[in-house]
Order: C-alpha cells, then structure tokens, then sequence
C-alpha cells in the first residue's frame, strides 16, 4: 500500500497530462531537459530530508547516493544547455511534478523511525521505476539533440543502477 501511496505522485502527473492532452511524447528536447533537472532537484531534496530524518545508515547511504548523483547530472546538464546556447523551458509536467513533490515532503516531515525509512525507501522505488520508464520510453526516443539525447541515455544507467539499490533497500526494511 505504502509503494502505491509513493509512486502515484510520478505516475498520476503521467496520466493526468495526457488525459488532459498534455502529451510528454510531444515536449521539447529543452522542456524535457527541464523535466529531468526538476525530477533530479526533486530527489535531492527527498535525500535530505532522509539525512535529516533516518538514523538508518543505509538510508544515510543512498541518500548520500542520491545527491551526489543527481547533482552531477543537473551539472552536467546545465553545462550541455549552455554549450547549446539555450535554457531549459517550465512546463506543465515539471509544474506537477513541483507540486507532488511539495506535497510527499509534507507527507513525509509526519514520518519519523522505521516508518519513515519504509516511505522514503519505497517512495524511492516508485520514483525511479515512474521516471526511469518515462525517461527511457517517452524522452529519448524523442529527444531531437544527439547530445542531449546521449547525456539522457547515460543519466538513465545510473538512474536504473538507482531503481534497483531502492529495490533491494525495500527488501531490507520490509
């Protein structure tokens, strides 16, 4: 139920912009850009809240993980974004994004122990396996800039290599 309750963020923002005919197939390469630095400020700010929170040290771990990581995909981002002579463009999906993130941060500053470890944890999972498939089936493929394209490809690794230590973290706790 918890899993449920963490991914519906990710995913209802996926299914309410396309009944509400905003397309994410139909975002530009820089509205995709800005997709993905939201999505990575998102977590970021889930792992520190987690550092703040957990005694748990594996949890202090992958956030630590967490941070490290997105933060040099955003680096590198904003480095290719400049090298490109453009800036990454809000959208309606980075806009929901804000806001279901705004709002699992609430939800989680109640949380404290082992119940907060089991929702970031699970929250974690969920994020990763909503954004990964959102990165890997809607963006790249229609990503119009190679080396935008290949730095999505390359962030997508790492962020799968992500999926699957929060998949193993969800079995320690539970």
């Amino acid at each position: 139920m918890r899993k449920l309750f963490a991914g519906l963020a990710v995913i209802g923002v996926l299914i309410a912009s396309q009944a509400a005919a905003n397309d994410p197939a139909e975002l530009s390469d820089v509205e995709i850009a800005h997709v993905a630095y939201t999505a990575d400020n998102l977590d970021i700010r889930y792992a520190h809240l987690a550092l703040a929170k957990s005694k748990n040290p594996e949890i202090h771990k992958f956030a630590k993980t967490m941070i490290r990581d997105h933060e040099a995909v955003n680096v590198q981002a904003l480095a290719l974004l400049e090298k490109l002579g453009v800036e990454a463009k809000d959208n309606f999906l980075s806009q929901q994004l804000n806001q279901d993130g705004d709002a699992i941060i609430v939800k989680f500053s109640a949380l404290n122990g082992a119940e907060f470890d089991r929702a970031y944890a699970e929250n974690e999972l969920a994020y990763h396996q909503a954004v990964n498939a959102l990165v890997g089936d809607v963006f790249i493929p229609n990503i119009e800039n190679a080396e935008v394209k290949a730095l999505f490809e390359e962030g997508l690794k790492i962020f799968k290599a992500h999926e699957a230590h929060a998949e193993m973290m969800v079995k320690a706790l539970n």
